[in-house]
């Protein structure tokens, strides 16, 4: 079997590193190397090439599986998932509203937790959620501005090209997000492409970007491309995060903050 593996072309070789990589989830260049009798610079060349196809993510020493992120359910079933976390997330995001902020508050679940802790304070909040303007319609110390657009029922949210023509009209001293998936190659992404546009241009509102993202939601991929990590200005998450991702994205200049263990 050595014998034959040593054989392959580049292409082949991958295609076996990638078989690998689904039976075992992670790989070494020191193993590819004993295993195809290549040199660590063609190893690491077939990981970065494995990588740029989504068929592995690059780590230290080698690649672990990509995994891509489930279909996404409805945001009522998604507040019962990981509510804890998701409470904690969103006390910390509340610490860093300040009274008199223009926020922009996204339609995720964990975006919803943060939106209730919010009741008491003064602010102008722009929004696409529904479930937020229900959340936020009765307070008077709140500026409430809602984006109209095309009614997503799953989400409780409005997106498409009214919404994204109404954010061009907008700024906010900071938006708060959640997203689908995370990775350190491919970035923020999401499973409905419909949407992609209208994040992007909620992304382009704000002076500072917060994503608040449990750690299920790292390491993942999911069908639609919204934004380079590099986008970010905070990521809110919890203590079972990577610290290998927490770590990376740190030295890329992302501030991430944690709950207290």
């Amino acid at each position: 079997m050595f014998s034959e593996l040593e054989t392959l072309s580049g292409a082949e070789r991958q295609e076996q590193i990638a078989l690998l990589l689904k039976q075992q989830q992670r790989i070494t260049v020191a193993q590819i190397c004993e295993l195809f009798a290549v040199s660590e610079a063609t190893a690491r060349r077939d990981l970065e090439v494995l990588a740029s196809r989504g068929l592995a993510r690059r780590v230290h020493g080698g690649a672990t599986q990509l995994t891509e992120a489930p279909p996404e359910p409805p945001i009522l079933s998604r507040s019962r998932e990981q509510a804890e976390e998701k409470q904690a997330i969103a006390v910390l995001a509340a610490g860093l509203v300040k009274d008199g902020d223009t926020l922009f508050l996204g339609s995720g679940s964990t975006v919803l937790a943060l939106a209730r802790l919010l009741r008491e304070r003064r602010l102008t909040v722009l929004t696409n959620s529904l479930a937020i303007i229900n959340t936020l319609a009765d307070i008077q110390s709140i500026q409430l501005v809602s984006l109209g657009g095309s009614y997503r029922p799953t989400e409780l949210s409005f997106i498409g090209h009214i919404a994204e023509q109404a954010l061009a009209e907008v700024r906010a001293d900071k938006v708060f997000l959640g997203v689908r998936a995370l990775d350190l190659h491919h970035g923020l992404t999401n499973d409905y492409l419909p949407e992609t546009l209208t994040d992007r241009a909620v992304l382009g509102i704000g002076r500072e970007i917060i994503i608040l993202a449990d750690h299920t939601k790292i390491g993942r991929v999911s069908s639609a491309f919204v934004a380079p990590l590099t986008t970010v200005t905070t990521l809110i998450t919890d203590q079972k995060a990577p610290p290998e991702f927490v770590q990376t994205l740190r030295d890329l200049g992302v501030q991430v903050l944690l709950p207290a263990a």
